[in-house]
């Protein structure tokens, strides 16, 4: 991805402020205003050295033990709230409000998304509690397409390296999963440092276990010439390329003709190839004949709502092709708000 030089934010502002990603869009970032701002000059905190300058992954500075308490007090700081607000005027009326009482912006970067067709560089914000991005537009000053993550939903994987693609991980929810990249192996294990920390405080805050059901994430279109079910249909400008949205192979239309009821993707059926949808309807005979505990007989009542063919409600074109390309100019730093500083230097 074209991604410039990185490096730490701070955690703490001098009081003329500094300008970042989110800040950009408007917002001057201080660390404490009104009746406060005296006090600025005793939280001031350096920030670490550039990303640039660390040799490797295993340098990333990870959460640290204090960071909790980090997290906590920037619950309650002016910054905290201008930060908020500054990536809320990035997205504009399209954006759903971000700011909650204890929410806190921990981080933001851009990351390079592995979309349908091609990768994509995505703004990330990292709050405590949910992970946000969306398509870059306009010089580090509008974002659009905002998608927000439950952090409690989230499990990581690392994916292996290859030549043509390096410093990847995969984000993985029961609704959506997709594969993201970074610049550097070290600012990829900052990231996943930062968001399994995340992770984890959010299940214990709320209770719930570690989700265990992902959605598949799309092969990308580019990745097969062929239908990856029949192997046998080759792709071209008049024979397009479909998914199944169980599975996320690259299919075409005749080996995805049916639809079934996904309830954790969608209200509506959605497209599934034929394999997917023999599993399926199994899976769901065997369920409804130990409800009854009979053989299953006749049409399951699920099939009676199955749609073979096109649908015109089933549009196979994701959010991502049509959110653009989003290839103008973006942040060129990723900043984690609550890492790699002492908690001692709040009281210096």
């Amino acid at each position: 991805g074209r991604v410039g030089k990185r490096r730490f934010g701070r955690l703490g502002l001098s009081p003329e402020g500094e300008r970042s990603g989110a800040a950009e869009c408007g917002v001057t970032r201080r660390l404490l205003g009104g009746a406060r701002g005296a006090q600025a000059e005793e939280v001031r905190i350096p920030a670490p050295p550039p990303m640039s300058e660390q040799a490797d992954a295993s340098s990333a500075a990870p959460p640290t033990a204090e960071w909790p308490k980090m997290v906590d007090y920037l619950a309650n700081t002016e910054i905290n709230s201008q930060r908020i607000a500054a990536v809320e005027s990035c997205f504009g009326a399209s954006g759903q409000p971000l700011a909650l009482p204890g929410r806190v912006l921990l981080g933001e970067g851009v990351l390079t998304k592995e979309c349908r067709k091609k990768a994509k560089p995505r703004i990330f914000f990292l709050f405590n509690d949910i992970l946000v991005y969306g398509s870059i537009v306009l010089n580090k000053r509008k974002y659009r397409s905002q998608h927000i993550i439950p952090l409690e939903e989230v499990t990581l994987e690392l994916l292996p390296e290859t030549l043509q693609a390096k410093n990847r991980w995969m984000i993985k929810t029961a609704k959506k999963s997709f594969v993201v990249s970074a610049a550097s192996a070290t600012e990829r294990q900052e990231w996943i440092s930062h968001i399994e920390e995340c992770v984890r405080r959010q299940l214990l805050a709320t209770g719930l276990q570690p989700s265990t059901e992902h959605a598949a994430p799309w092969i990308p279109d580019k990745a097969t010439d062929i239908c990856m079910r029949c192997t046998q249909t080759r792709f071209s400008a008049l024979t397009r390329r479909h998914h199944c949205r169980k599975c996320g192979f690259v299919v075409c239309a005749e080996c995805s003709r049916e639809r079934f009821l996904l309830p954790r993707l969608s209200p509506k059926p959605l497209r599934v190839c034929s394999l997917c949808f023999r599993e399926l309807a199994a899976q769901k005979r065997q369920e409804e004949a130990e409800e009854l505990g009979t053989g299953a007989a006749g049409q399951p009542a699920y099939l009676a709502g199955a749609v073979c063919g096109a649908s015109s409600g089933d549009d196979d074109d994701s959010d991502e092709d049509r959110e653009g390309s989003g290839d103008g100019d973006w942040p060129s730093r990723v900043e984690f708000y609550a890492s790699g500083v002492s908690w001692s230097s709040f009281h210096s």
